[in-house]
């Protein structure tokens, strides 16, 4: 598949069919991931892949807050056969750019713009993303609850070190499915709206069509 129509139909898919997904394609998404820029070349990245039935549930027993009946959207996303949670670890940030070529030698974590222990997994996860569209699949990413995140740890032993940036399902889109609520009624922000030339406001010409 060409790269854009990769990127012109990747979108986020919030139900599956049963179908099982080829291991080998999970592997392909993870190649391309660590593929991903990162500050430093740190590449504080991890990834944690549930692909049994076991762990799925495991997953989502330990992740969703509260006992009551689950959401449309959670019933919709427990139905993923794979689910690769995005871990990013900050003190691999901070042991890195205190080295010699660095200099930050106080670990400081305030000299940051951003957290870019989380910009690169997240960027690495676009990747994930990706690739899935580019193997026929469909993927979600969405956030781990604070609160449960001491649990998702405990379950899967993920060390103190390492923190969610997200995670990722993967399956064979269910092509019954349809856009629910606020999802359904959005639409892309109009080109002049989102990219300025030369100076904030600066119209850039008509660009990108718009789409779910």
């Amino acid at each position: 598949m060409e790269f854009e129509e990769v990127v012109r139909r990747r979108r986020m898919v919030r139900r599956y069919t049963d179908e099982r997904v080829d291991p080998a394609a999970v592997d392909r998404m993870l190649r391309h991931a660590v593929r991903a820029p990162s500050a430093g070349f740190t590449q504080g990245w991890s990834f944690l892949v549930l692909d049994t039935a076991d762990d799925v549930a495991r997953f989502w027993d330990v992740t969703s807050p509260g006992t009551g009946e689950p959401s449309a959207w959670a019933r919709g996303m427990r139905t993923a056969p794979v689910v690769i949670v995005v871990l990013a670890s900050k003190d691999a940030y901070l042991d890195r750019y205190a080295e010699p070529d660095k200099g930050w030698d106080d670990r400081a974590e305030q000299r940051w713009s951003a957290p870019y222990w989380h910009v690169d997994a997240g960027m690495a996860a676009l990747l994930i993303l990706q690739t899935a569209v580019d193997e026929g699949l469909g993927a979600c990413f969405f956030g781990v609850p604070p609160a449960q995140v001491p649990a998702f740890r405990e379950a899967f032993g993920v060390p103190e070190t390492y923190a969610p940036t997200g995670a990722v399902t993967v399956g064979h889109p269910d092509p019954t499915a349809t856009a629910r609520g606020s999802v359904a009624r959005r639409s892309r922000k109009p080109w002049d709206d989102v990219v300025h030339r030369g100076r904030w406001g600066g119209r850039t010409g008509d660009g990108a069509d718009g789409g779910a």
